[in-house]
């Protein structure tokens, strides 16, 4: 495009609305103001210039602040819906088809919807990843396109300025002087005395004062970019894993996404506060809870092998250290932490039971079922035998004659049997609960008969790697940073000058807090003697009102 050539002779590039060096309006529009808008100088926007190419269409879009408004309130909005139902966190589930299966059986269609748009785990989605990469993309090119050209304008701005712009500022003033040179020379002392950052070019004067001030909101957008990256970091695999893992006692598991760490679950300590303990803190709370957690811990052993090691095989992995884990002392190693989130009291471990007569009760063998790894079948004495045909851990009824297990977990166990005897070499089918058992293929002549239950302790425990923490904290301070930059610094200019008539122009202009800048011309202008000012948007205003009247 065409540059803007000025009546002073500066080529301008084009779109700019004020000349960059002597500050006269360069377009008609901008002539017809009273007061010429200074918030980037007037100086030439690309998102205000260039409309031709795909990329100026894209590079105007993420531009808007308008845009970048309407995403954050699409962010706002996805994270207020993924608060409707539970994420994936909180969900009783140890595979992806247990967790699918688990939103469309607790909460129907509308649950099955749910998981199926990622909602369930919101902040790992895509489309929630891709609206922060949005947000992301708009705060540089917003940034861009204003720091750019307001960095140029204000690196290179002149000392002496021409009268229509001086004249649009809105504290101007115009008048003549006893000793306009001496006038000029005392403010300039003063304004120096004043920490201001004087130029003097012959008859004019520019001071200067908190010109930083004027990037804050760039420093605020530069924290947030970097906040942003470090969030969608977390979507790279390795940077950011926050697992949970449920440890039984005497159980060894794998750690989840920890490259070979396995972990040992030794004991689990529950102590509570006693009523004569704590009688004056916790006294009423005991009365109406019943208990209160002290404490409660895992003690557990870290071991190491190769990413190929089996928990079941204690001889390939090397014990690394040994442990307590409580609530906000975590058990680190290799860049992850261990945190005690929750646990279970008395979770069955294994149930006894014998074969017996129904009419006699005579005994044919016991057996033990271990509820976390049933075996198929278990042998007896003199031929008897006991067959496990299905197992339903959490058994919560039956569904069109069909048994029906809500979750993994061993919380009510039933298993279709079949006993095996000399006198039923075919075998006698059963259903076998806790308290009660049920022959669907008619009567038996032989029962299953609980006799005694083994239970254990579960820890509850949330595995947690963050590199991205070091990006956010640091995304966080310099968001701070700009905060404090634009909200307790201004930037304030002052123009003196005299004209070839002898009069002297004062003008000046500020980004916020007026009465600041007004109190420093008093303060010049007393030492000084210079003309009186005016606030030219109060003139606006009161020249409105009495015309309305």
């Amino acid at each position: 495009m065409d540059k803007i050539i000025c009546t002073c002779g500066n080529v301008n590039p084009a779109g700019t609305e004020l000349c960059e060096s002597c500050g006269r309006p360069l377009s008609q529009e901008i002539k017809d103001k009273k007061l010429v808008d200074m918030r980037y100088e007037g100086s030439a926007r690309r998102s205000q210039t260039y409309n031709k190419t795909i990329i100026d269409k894209v590079w105007n879009f993420f531009s808007s602040v308008k845009v970048g408004m309407w995403i954050i309130v699409a962010i706002l909005v996805a994270a207020a819906i993924g608060t409707i139902l539970p994420q994936v966190f909180y969900v009783p589930a140890v595979s992806e088809a247990d967790i699918a299966a688990y939103y469309e059986r607790v909460y129907g269609t509308f649950g099955k919807v749910y998981y199926e748009l990622g909602l369930s785990d919101l902040y790992s989605s895509w489309w929630f990843q891709t609206l922060v990469g949005m947000l992301g993309i708009s705060l540089v090119v917003a940034s861009l396109d204003r720091v750019i050209p307001l960095y140029k304008s204000l690196k290179k701005q002149k000392t002496k300025r021409h009268i229509s712009f001086l004249s649009r500022q809105r504290i101007y003033g115009i008048g003549s002087v006893e000793k306009p040179l001496d006038s000029l020379s005392k403010a300039e002392e003063k304004l120096k005395a004043m920490r201001y950052n004087v130029k003097r070019e012959g008859n004019a004067i520019l001071a200067e004062k908190g010109r930083f001030s004027r990037w804050g909101p760039y420093i605020n957008h530069l924290g947030l970019i970097i906040f942003l990256f470090g969030v969608m970091m977390r979507a790279i695999p390795g940077f950011y894993i926050d697992e949970t893992m449920w440890l039984r006692e005497g159980e060894t598991l794998y750690i989840p996404k920890t490259n070979g760490y396995f972990l040992e679950s030794k004991d689990f300590i529950y102590e509570t506060y006693s009523k004569e303990e704590s009688e004056e803190v916790f006294g009423e709370a005991i009365d109406r809870v019943g208990t209160i957690a002290k404490n409660y811990q895992s003690n557990v052993v870290l071991y190491k092998g190769a990413d190929d090691a089996i928990a079941g095989k204690p001889a390939d992995l090397q014990v690394i250290k040994e442990e307590s884990i409580q609530v906000n002392e975590p058990l680190k190693f290799d860049n992850f932490s261990v945190f005690q989130m929750d646990f279970r009291l008395d979770e069955l471990k294994s149930m006894t039971f014998q074969l017996q007569d129904k009419a006699s009760k005579e005994s044919f063998g016991e057996f033990t079922i271990d509820l976390a790894n049933p075996q198929a079948e278990y042998q007896l004495k003199d031929g008897y035998k006991v067959e496990i045909l299905d197992y339903y851990a959490d058994f919560t009824g039956f569904e069109n004659g069909v048994p029906q297990s809500q979750s993994p977990l061993p919380n009510n166990p039933a298993f279709l049997v079949k006993m095996y005897s000399p006198e039923f070499p075919k075998g006698e089918t059963s259903f076998v609960m806790i308290k009660e058992t049920l022959e669907p293929l008619g009567e038996n002549q032989h029962k299953i008969a609980f006799q005694s239950v083994e239970t254990r302790d579960v820890s509850g425990l949330t595995i947690r790697k963050d590199l991205t923490l070091p990006l956010l904290g640091l995304g966080g301070l310099i968001f701070m940073i700009g905060v404090a930059q634009g909200s307790y610094w201004n930037h304030r200019r002052i123009w003196l000058q005299q004209l070839e008539n002898g009069q002297v122009v004062i003008a000046a202009h500020t980004n916020k807090n007026w009465l600041s800048v007004q109190k420093d011309l008093d303060a010049v202008s007393k030492v000084a003697i210079l003309p009186p000012y005016e606030d030219q948007q109060d003139l606006d205003a009161k020249a409105e009102k009495e015309k309305g009247v």
